[in-house]
Formats: structure tokens, C-alpha cells, sequence
């Protein structure tokens, strides 16, 4: 088969590795947390990882914040402004972790999540990963399902797939993302970013949504990131297929989310090592300013697909 699947368990939690066996493009998952912790291609004879990951599960445990490296946002994301949040007449705070005065990036990020299937063909290694969440958190009492299936494919494509369901007698409130660092080996100065997206939403002194937008268009065209400093949020633009391309002179990292993934927050670390380029389905505060917000009813499948290409240039 042109495709496999290795499913390595000498670690406190399971890391599967998608693999392509003609080029030798990998994705390695982690059950912890379900998140991406690499993704490499052989560039002149030497694997080449793009994933700013962690250097083993323990590692992530033990480090898995407040960077939270290509974590899950569920069931919402970026901030909470104070972690409080007012729903169907009753007001909730989040018990989980707060960067001061603000609750961030969801609830499951740690969660550890089962193996539901595995399929490696000529076309494709494919993941199944699922977690019940029992509404653990008090500022979140409404249980629901989260499955993540990851896929590789020839050229180089990883795809992921989260489907949410809840079995609740009134819809829930819920936003869904990504918060991947991605690296092409050197400083991010020395890298562009294209993304289609005219509008960044303002921000207050606490990176809260102020409910403005601001017309940006500085990533429309591509824009090199020397000396460029991000923690912003940008509503992608609607019309098509909302790509966000990163490259360098050797590599060229291509995002494209499904039109659920309406919102793309770039932040770059004081380090310049990585960039995270998160796809969110809401803005910062959802809960609080509704922007994107869903309301999920009861027994409904909802899905959200984004994939990352990469390419030698």
C-alpha cells in the first residue's frame, strides 16, 4: 500500500503516525489532546517537520500552557473575557485556565482521546479519534461528543475534520478551532503570509473584541512578516475558498479551511521561531459578543474541515 499507519504506544498516551511510504510525508498525532505534533516532508534527503510541537507526550503534558502548541479550542475559543459568560438566563464562569484576567482556549485541549478507527489504502491513512466530554467544568455543564478524524493524502495534504453532537434537551452554546505553530525552519522574518481577509476585528488593552473592525488588507496581496508583530484576529473573506499561504524561499505551507471556519487569528511569539495560524469558527469573546456564535441543536452532526498542503518551492 502506498500509504500506512504506525500506532506507537511506549508513551504514557498513544502518537500515531500517517504516513505516505512513496514520499515519505508524515503526520503525527497525538491522542492527547488529538492534536497535530508534526508534519514533514523530505526536503533534500531530510525530514522536514513544519509543526513548532512539543518532544514528547510528557513533554505536552507537562508543558501543554500556556502556549498551548496545536491544540484543540473547544467548546470555545481564544478569550473569555474574566471567564464569565450569561446563557439562557443563567450566568456561567469557567473553572479552567485563565492568562489573567481572561478564561482561554476552551476545555479539551488536555483531553485524552480514544482510537476509534484506523484505515491505511493506496489513497489515504485515515484517524479516527473521539472524546466524550461529561460537562467536567462548571462555567461548561452541557455534555457533548467531539470526534477528530485526520487525514493524509498524496501531494502532500493533511486534512482534520471535528464533529460535534450533543445529546442535550436544549441547543448549546459552542465555538470550535485549531491553534497549530507552524515553522519552515528559519526565523519568521524571513517568511510572507497571504490570507484573504479585508477587515481585522479591534481589539481592547486585553485582546477582547471591542465589537469594531478595522479595514486591513496588509495580507491580501502577501506581505512579508520582517518586523511584523500579530496577536489579531481577521474575518476571512466569504467569497470562495479562504486560503492563508506561508512561505519562505524553500517551503510553501498552504490553509484552507471550509467556509465553517469563518475567522483566522495570527500570533507571533517573541521568538520568531513560529507563528500560530489558528482557524476559528467565532471571534475571541463569542460567548459574550456573539460574533459567530453557535447555537448547536440537540442530536445534529456539525463539522468543520480545514487542511494544510505543503510544497517545495
Amino acid at each position: 500500500m502506498s500509504f500506512e499507519i504506525n500506532i506507537l504506544t511506549n508513551e504514557q498516551h498513544p502518537v500515531i503516525v500517517l504516513k505516505d511510504a512513496i514520499t515519505g510525508c508524515e503526520a503525527e498525532i497525538f491522542a492527547l489532546g488529538g492534536l497535530l505534533n508534526a508534519f514533514s516532508i523530505i526536503v533534500d534527503g531530510k525530514k522536514t517537520n513544519v509543526i513548532d510541537g512539543f518532544e514528547s507526550v510528557n513533554d505536552a503534558l507537562q508543558n501543554i500552557t500556556p502556549a498551548f502548541k496545536s491544540t484543540k479550542l473547544s467548546p470555545f475559543v481564544c478569550r473569555m473575557n474574566n471567564g464569565e459568560y450569561r446563557f439562557d438566563n443563567q450566568q456561567y464562569k469557567i473553572d479552567k485556565f485563565y492568562l489573567a484576567p481572561h478564561a482561554i482556549h476552551g476545555i479539551v485541549y488536555d483531553a485524552v482521546f480514544d482510537i476509534v478507527s484506523t484505515n491505511a489504502d493506496d489513497n489515504k491513512a485515515e484517524l479516527e479519534l473521539r472524546y466524550a466530554y461529561n460537562a467536567t467544568d462548571k462555567g461548561y455543564p452541557f455534555a457533548f461528543d467531539i470526534t477528530i478524524c485526520w487525514k493524509l493524502e498524496a501531494n502532500h495534504i493533511l486534512s482534520v475534520t471535528t464533529t460535534v453532537q450533543h445529546n442535550n434537551a436544549f441547543e448549546i452554546p459552542y465555538a470550535d478551532g485549531w491553534h497549530p505553530y507552524f515553522t519552515l525552519g528559519a526565523s519568521i522574518d524571513a517568511c510572507s503570509l497571504q490570507f484573504d481577509s479585508k477587515l481585522m476585528l479591534e481589539f481592547d488593552d486585553t485582546l477582547v473584541p471591542t465589537g469594531k473592525k478595522i479595514k486591513d488588507e496588509r495580507f491580501l496581496h502577501g506581505s512579508s512578516l520582517q518586523g511584523i508583530f500579530l496577536d489579531n484576529c481577521f474575518e476571512l473573506d466569504k467569497l470562495g475558498i479562504s486560503n492563508c499561504v506561508l512561505q519562505n524561499e524553500q517551503l510553501q505551507l498552504t490553509i484552507q479551511p471550509d467556509a465553517s471556519y469563518g475567522y483566522l487569528q495570527v500570533y507571533t511569539p517573541l521568538h520568531r521561531k513560529s507563528i500560530a495560524i489558528e482557524n476559528l469558527t467565532a471571534a475571541p469573546d463569542a460567548f459574550n459578543n456573539g460574533i459567530g456564535l453557535l447555537l448547536l441543536q440537540p442530536n445534529k452532526a456539525y463539522s468543520f474541515t480545514t487542511s494544510y498542503i505543503l510544497n517545495t518551492l
